[in-house]
C-alpha cells in the first residue's frame, strides 16, 4: 500500500459534525511550504490502521501538515469558551487546531485526527493559527511520556516541519503536530452555550458525549446527573496521577480540562525536579494560580464551571452534591497512589501523615521527586537509620526519624520485600520527560536539523518504569545549566 492510498483507506468518520454548525466552523488549512517529516509514531499510528512503513512519503507529509486533505475527511474547528486564569472568555475555540474527522482503528476504537498548527480559523482571534517547531516537539514527548506513565492523555501521531517563520518572543519555523484522543470536549466547551443562555444547545452536547463516549449513562435515571458524576471521578483520578508523579500542566483553564478526563493542551507543563510543593512551571503565571499544591483546587473549581453550565439539565441541589464529592474521591484516588509508591498494600489511618510528613521533608531540602521514589524501593529494614537516602535531606535527624516511622509501617504489610520492590519499581519511573530533556531535543532539530533526540527520548518514555542501557544520564540529577529554563503560554 503507497503513502497516497494510506491517506485514503483511513476509516473516515465524522461523529462531530453532525452535530449542527452552531458548534463547530468548517475550515481547510493553510498550507505551508517545503514540509518535512520531524517524528512520526508507529505506536499512535497502529491505533488508527496506518502502516508506520512509508511513512517518509511527501503524500503523507503533506497530509500530515494540513496541505492535502485526505479523501473522506471534513474539517473543522470547534467553538467554545473558558474560564483563563479565573477569568471568563465568551468565545474561544480551536485557533490553531484543525480536526480532520474521526478514525475507527482496527480494535474498533474511533481517534479524533486534528491538526495543531494548521492556520487561520475563524477562532484565532488576531493569531497566526501556527504552532512553532519548539512547542510541537514539547507536546509530542510530553503526551507520549504521560501514556508511558500510565495517565490518560490525549495521543501525538507526528511532527511536521516547515521553514516558514512564525514570530513568538523572537523568529521561529513553523511546525504541525497531529494529535489524536477519543474526543477533544471540554469544559469550556459546555460554558459557551450555558453563558449564551442557548440551554438546548447545553443538552444537545451532552447527548452526544452520552450517546458518543459514555453510552453506559444512557440507561441511567439522571443520565446528566451521571456524566457530571463520571467527570468528576475522572478528573479527580488525573489530578492524583499527575500529582503523584510531580506533574505540573501550568495552564489549567477550563477549555483546556477534557470532558473524559484526559491530559489536554500541552503547552507550559513541566515535571519536578528539586520537590517544591508550590512549584510554579508557568513563567507566564506570575500569582501562582497553577502552582503544583494548587492543581487539587483549581481542578475542583473548574468543575464547579462544568456544573453551572450544566445547570439547565439538573436541579441544583443535584450539581451540589455531585461536585461535593470530588475532594473525597481525589484524596482517596492521591492517597492510594502515595501508597503505591511507598509499597504499601493497607491502609493505615496514619498514612496521610507519614505521606505528608516525607512531602515536607523533601520541600525543605528540594529532594529530586523522581530519582528519591525510584530509590526508595530499595529501602533496607534492617538499617533505616542508615539508609544512603538520608544523603538527599539537609536535616538528615530528620529523615532518620521518619525511615524508622517507615520501617515500622513496612513491618506492618505481610508482604515479602523483593516483592515490594519490583511492585515500587513498577510505580515509581526511572524516566520522565525533564524540561532539560526536551530543550536539548528542541535545540538540536532547531540549530543542527538532527531530529534522532526526539526519537530516541520517545523510545526512552514509551517505557520509563524501566532501566535502559545507555540511558543514566536521563535518571541523573538535571544539569546546572536546566535551572535557567523558563516556559510560558507561547511554549
Amino acid at each position: 500500500m503507497n503513502a497516497p492510498e494510506l491517506a485514503v483507506a483511513l476509516d473516515w468518520d465524522h461523529r462531530f459534525t453532525r452535530l449542527p454548525e452552531t458548534f463547530y466552523t468548517r475550515v481547510v488549512p493553510t498550507p505551508l511550504p517545503d514540509p518535512y517529516l520531524v517524528a512520526f509514531n508507529p505506536d499512535a499510528a497502529a491505533l488508527i490502521g496506518l502502516d508506520a512503513q512509508p511513512a517518509s512519503h511527501p503524500a503523507l507529509i503533506e497530509t500530515l501538515i494540513g496541505n492535502r486533505v485526505p479523501s473522506g475527511a471534513d474539517p473543522y474547528a470547534a467553538i467554545y469558551a473558558g474560564h483563563q486564569f479565573g477569568t471568563f472568555v465568551s468565545q474561544l475555540g480551536d485557533g490553531r487546531a484543525i480536526a480532520l474527522g474521526d478514525v475507527r482503528g482496527p480494535d474498533g476504537r474511533r481517534w479524533d485526527i486534528q491538526l495543531k498548527g494548521a492556520g487561520q480559523t475563524p477562532y484565532s482571534r488576531m493569531g497566526d493559527g501556527r504552532a512553532v517547531l519548539r512547542s510541537s516537539i514539547r507536546e509530542y514527548l510530553c503526551s507520549e511520556a504521560m501514556h508511558g506513565l500510565g495517565i490518560p492523555t490525549t495521543r501525538a501521531l507526528a511532527i511536521v516541519g516547515s521553514n516558514a517563520r512564525v514570530r513568538r518572543e523572537q523568529f521561529e519555523t513553523a511546525a504541525v503536530v497531529t494529535r489524536m484522543a477519543p474526543c477533544h470536549v471540554r469544559f469550556g466547551s459546555f460554558e459557551l452555550f450555558y453563558h449564551r443562555r442557548q440551554y438546548a444547545e447545553v443538552r444537545q452536547l451532552a447527548d452526544w458525549v452520552i450517546d458518543e463516549h459514555l453510552p453506559q449513562l444512557r440507561d441511567q435515571a439522571q443520565a446528566y446527573v451521571a456524566l457530571l458524576d463520571t467527570v468528576v471521578t475522572r478528573t479527580a483520578q488525573l489530578i492524583a496521577q499527575w500529582q503523584a508523579v510531580g506533574f505540573c500542566h501550568g495552564v489549567m483553564n477550563t477549555d483546556n480540562m477534557s470532558i473524559l478526563g484526559l491530559t489536554l493542551d500541552y503547552g507550559p507543563f513541566g515535571f519536578l525536579d528539586g520537590f517544591d510543593v508550590h512549584h510554579i512551571c508557568n513563567h507566564s503565571d506570575d500569582r501562582g494560580r497553577y502552582a503544583y499544591d494548587m492543581q487539587p483546587r483549581v481542578a475542583q473549581w473548574n468543575l464547579y464551571c462544568l456544573g453551572q453550565a450544566l445547570l439547565p439539565l439538573m436541579e441544583i441541589e443535584q450539581a451540589e452534591h455531585t461536585l461535593e464529592q470530588f475532594t473525597e474521591r481525589y484524596r482517596l484516588a492521591y492517597e492510594t497512589r502515595m501508597r503505591d509508591k511507598l509499597g504499601l498494600v493497607t491502609a493505615h489511618a496514619d498514612d496521610p501523615v507519614l505521606i505528608s510528613d516525607l512531602l515536607d521533608l523533601m520541600h525543605g531540602s528540594r529532594t529530586d521527586f523522581t530519582r528519591f521514589f525510584r530509590a526508595l524501593a530499595d529501602f533496607s529494614l534492617n538499617a533505616p537509620g542508615q539508609s544512603v537516602l538520608r544523603n538527599e535531606f539537609v536535616d538528615r535527624d530528620a529523615f532518620d526519624a521518619w525511615a524508622q516511622r517507615y520501617a515500622a509501617r513496612l513491618t506492618q504489610e505481610a508482604r515479602d520485600p523483593q516483592e515490594r520492590r519490583v511492585a515500587m519499581l513498577a510505580t515509581n519511573p526511572c524516566y520522565v520527560l525533564r524540561n532539560w530533556m526536551a530543550e536539548e531535543a528542541i535545540q538540536r532539530a532547531r540549530d543542527l536539523g538532527d531530529f534522532g533526540m526526539i526519537h530516541a527520548l520517545h523510545q526512552l518514555l514509551r517505557t520509563p518504569f524501566t532501566e535502559q542501557e545507555g540511558m543514566q544520564r536521563y535518571a541523573a540529577l538535571p544539569p546546572d545549566w536546566a535551572t535557567h529554563i523558563s516556559v510560558s503560554c507561547s511554549s
